[in-house]
């Protein structure tokens, strides 16, 4: 019997806009539009905008910022954006649904860390407890279950809710919730302002990796515009790496996208890799079968049918 309280966000997908009314044709003005949510994970788009002139060698990046994950999906479903960094999850139920999405790179690796109250020393603590998370469709959703099962807890013994990240830090301050998993750097920031401690970090669960955030384009934009598409995921490899020196220029760039102090953003690129952005088949079979192990999808996207990595077979 498939879990209730796991389908919460799952059925808000259907929800999502398709027409594209009044939606630019893709690429019509050489202008590619990127939407994101601002968090330390979509930083290679941050470093794509601020280095424009030097990395993009074809038209301009538009980035587009959303306030929740619901408003980022229905502007790429319905065509008013090309693309986004997005959970994976998320555009996999998309794809799932019909919507013609390719994901083309990671937006990071790692960077995923369960946070909890201070008296909180142990999962099995979380009995009881309520945690938060970004989305039901997300991998912290699967980090948390992960987590949980491998501490012998019942999946029910805990109350998850959704909540915005930016809430999170303070509603741990408060006593309101017990923990939380989230993109960052909403994890650091509950860790710099003393809120929480870090309680476990994704690679503990996830070696080598744990899938959270994609970049994602429409096949539509890919095909009406080639040329666009392919400067732009040159563009976006070549800002990985950039992303990932900590250099004060770097720092500059991500603070220019990102509103924390000095702290908590050095603590968060601490625990995140932006140096492989390619999307293994291994890891990905994996993320489909937690998928459906977790009721969170009867038939998610084959490999073959939604991961394009011909960026990196080029860039070979």
């Amino acid at each position: 019997m498939k879990r209730s309280n796991r389908t919460v966000g799952v059925m808000m997908i259907g929800t999502m806009i398709m027409s594209a009314c009044g939606a630019p044709a893709p690429g019509e003005d050489d202008v590619i539009r990127i939407g994101h949510l601002p968090i330390t994970h979509a930083a290679p788009l941050y470093f794509v905008k601020e280095f424009e002139d030097e990395l993009l060698s074809h038209g301009n990046i538009e980035l587009v910022r959303f306030s929740s994950w619901i408003e980022l999906m229905d502007a790429l479903n319905a065509g008013r954006i090309d693309g986004a960094s997005v959970l994976f999850e998320l555009a996999m139920k998309a794809k799932e649904r019909g919507i013609d999405l390719s994901a083309v790179a990671l937006g990071h690796r790692e960077g995923n860390a369960i946070v909890a109250a201070h008296d909180i020393t142990d999962p099995a603590d979380l009995r009881g407890e309520t945690v938060a998370i970004p989305h039901t469709l997300s991998a912290h959703h699967l980090l948390l279950d992960e987590m949980l099962r491998e501490a012998g807890v019942d999946y029910e013994e805990v109350n998850i809710v959704e909540m915005p990240p930016p809430e999170m830090p303070a509603a741990l301050s408060e006593g309101r919730i017990a923990s939380y998993i989230v993109a960052e750097p909403f994890g650091a920031l509950g860790v710099t302002l003393d809120a929480g401690h870090v309680l476990y970090q994704s690679d503990q669960f996830c070696p080598g990796s744990c899938l959270c955030c994609a970049l994602v384009l429409r096949d539509d934009f890919m095909e009406e515009a080639p040329e666009l598409s392919d400067a732009f995921l040159t563009a976006y490899l070549e800002a990985g790496v950039m992303a990932d020196a900590m250099t004060e220029e770097a720092m500059r760039a991500h603070q220019n996208h990102l509103n924390v102090d000095e702290e908590t953003l050095s603590l968060s690129l601490a625990w995140i890799d932006y140096g492989d952005l390619s999307i293994g088949e291994a890891e990905y079979e994996h993320l489909r079968s937690r998928l459906i192990d977790m009721d969170l999808s009867d038939e998610p996207p084959a490999f073959s049918d939604f991961v394009d990595q011909s960026a990196f077979e080029e860039s070979r």
